[in-house]
């Protein structure tokens, strides 16, 4: 047995004694004691706890994994996702202005990626148990829009249908405007008699889409998601944005950042988020590598009215970047890439000098680096804020502002 004193919150959410020791559940200044294996307190007793713990909320909260964070204050963590943020930041030297944090309010996820399994009696449906591949049940959860909540019989009858004995399901569910749209990974192979069952499972539980593995297996109503004036029919498992509160977060200061562009290039673009709502105000070239949602983004826009011009590129933009000759004519750019951040692209805006960049992240560390990049090559890191889209989990996203300041 052993008695340690955390001294910090890990990215994982652990709390770090000196050693280390990883304790998960304990927060920083908190004394634990308990059996150390492999530098790992995996079940801490809390002899002092701090005054920043609290109750989770959740029900399901000691069993479930899905979030790390329930057991904090609401401001703790908000002050430890901005700290990430600004540790981050100071490996290169740099820092700026943080805006207030802005936090998706509980039950607001829109979607969900459910584990499901078969069993002897039916099957079962939820989210993996901390640090197993064990499958707990969560039909109280607090993190999910309560639709999605409300879908778990329904991801269960899909394992029936579906899964193998010993495989399980993954299975994307998604609020739309017309429906939940089902994507299912891992299951067997889609036949006829198959195909017929998905059909009256989706009359039945107000399915709009289900999409098994690589193929479309039905379409009953387009899962639309609006995006500004354009309503936008995403291809199956296609990025969104977690909350349409951290969305709408976003896009005020992406256009608050591009405000007076009127040519504006949007890198990453998805399926619209940004570009189409952009395009009330200026002319946007919207630049993804995915060709599903290239087309998606394109034939919203063709659809919408009041917008002007948007143009599409599909473009591997890691192996081949927009250069200064083409990103010159935008008067601003809004790039929005995955966790690797945009090495390579961010390079070549800094060679362009493109006058205003707003840049969305959902990691500090890759992001930390482009913005070096950006600032020895003339810009300056104006502001920052982060979004808290994946609430009480280590998960940070953030928007930030840079301006070109020798022109």
């Amino acid at each position: 047995m052993k008695q340690v004193t955390i001294e910090r919150l890990g990215h994982q959410g652990d709390g770090i004694a000196p050693g280390p020791v990883f304790v998960p559940g304990a927060l920083p200044g908190e004394t634990v004691e308990g059996e150390v294996e492999s530098g790992v307190m995996q079940a801490p007793r809390i002899v002092t706890p701090s005054e920043m713990r609290v109750r989770a909320p959740c029900r399901h909260a000691k069993s479930c994994g899905g979030c790390q964070l329930q057991h904090a204050r609401d401001d703790f963590v908000v002050d430890w996702k901005q700290d990430v943020v600004r540790q981050a930041l100071a490996a290169h030297g740099l820092s700026c202005d943080f805006r207030p944090c802005a936090t998706s309010k509980p039950q607001s996820r829109r979607r969900a990626a459910f584990s499901a399994r078969r069993t002897k009696k039916g099957a079962l449906a939820g989210f993996h148990m901390k640090g197993s591949d064990v499958v707990v049940s969560v039909p109280d959860c607090l993190l999910v829009d309560p639709k999605l909540a409300a879908a778990l019989p329904l991801v269960e009858a899909l394992a029936v249908l579906g899964a193998s004995r010993k495989g399980e399901l993954s299975v994307l569910v998604t609020v739309s405007l017309s429906g939940l749209d089902v994507s299912v990974k891992g299951g067997k192979p889609l036949d006829a008699q198959l195909q017929a069952d998905l059909a009256d499972l989706a009359r039945e539980h107000g399915v709009a889409r289900v999409a098994w593995g690589e193929d479309v297996a039905l379409t009953r109503l387009p899962p639309l998601q609006r995006m500004g004036r354009a309503d936008v029919v995403p291809p199956p498992g296609a990025f969104l944005q977690a909350t349409p509160e951290g969305e709408a977060a976003l896009l005020a200061d992406v256009r608050e950042a591009v405000a007076g562009a009127a040519r504006i290039v949007d890198l990453f673009a998805g399926c619209g988020t940004f570009a189409l709502p952009l395009a009330e105000d200026a002319r946007v070239h919207a630049v993804e590598g995915d060709r599903a949602m290239t087309a998606a983004l394109d034939k919203g826009w063709r659809m919408a009215e009041g917008l002007k011009q948007v143009t599409s590129e599909s473009r591997d933009l890691f192996r081949n970047p927009l250069l200064p000759d083409e990103l010159e004519r935008f008067d601003a750019a809004v790039i929005d890439p995955p966790r690797a951040g945009a090495e390579a692209q961010v390079s070549e805006l800094a060679r362009a000098g493109v006058e205003r960049i707003a840049y969305v992240s959902c990691n500090p560390v890759s992001f930390a680096r482009d913005a070096a990049t950006l600032e020895a090559s003339g810009y300056t890191l104006e502001w920052l804020r982060v979004v808290d889209q994946f609430r009480w989990s280590t998960h940070i996203e953030l928007v930030a502002f840079l301006r070109r300041v020798d022109r």
